[in-house]
């Protein structure tokens, strides 16, 4: 039997596709904070078939809502404070995502200015397509950044 241990403050991440939580643990930065992080893949769903869980002891504001709502706006956000769960948050497409994915043209400048920060804006929610705010170069469904 699986026992993971109950969370004081922090958050849990719920209806993550199946076999995508360690992808997202990467793409959320979670490696770089000093915080006990538990990732459960393909746990049984009666709603999703299978699922992945991530819980994160820490505090909420280190978790980037705008990067999550990019990845996968169906996800679920449990916010725990003093082991209850005091808020879900449902999560929407993002309309601006900051240093979330590259722009892929050659002519761009972010790809000549290194320093100079990607930023993506979402032109069709329907099929989830950003483009470069420099050159308008289109991006569909979820790349991230490598």
């Amino acid at each position: 039997m699986l026992n993971v241990g109950t969370i004081i403050e922090g958050f849990v991440l719920d209806h993550i596709q199946a076999g995508t939580s360690l992808s997202l643990y990467y793409d959320l930065k979670l490696d770089q904070l000093d915080c006990c992080v538990a990732i459960i893949k393909n746990a049984r769903s009666n709603k999703m078939g299978k699922k992945d869980i991530v819980k994160v002891e820490c505090n909420i504001d280190a978790l980037n809502l705008d990067v999550l709502g990019f990845i996968d706006h169906n996800i679920t956000v449990n916010i725990i404070k003093g082991e209850t769960i005091v808020e879900k948050r449902k999560l929407q497409l993002p309309k601006q995502i900051k240093n979330v994915i590259n722009c892929r043209n050659p002519r761009c400048i972010t790809s000549m200015e290194q320093e100079l920060d990607q930023i993506f804006l979402l032109t069709d929610e329907a099929t989830e397509t950003y483009r470069c705010k420099y050159c308008e170069e289109k991006y569909k469904g979820h790349k991230r950044v490598k």
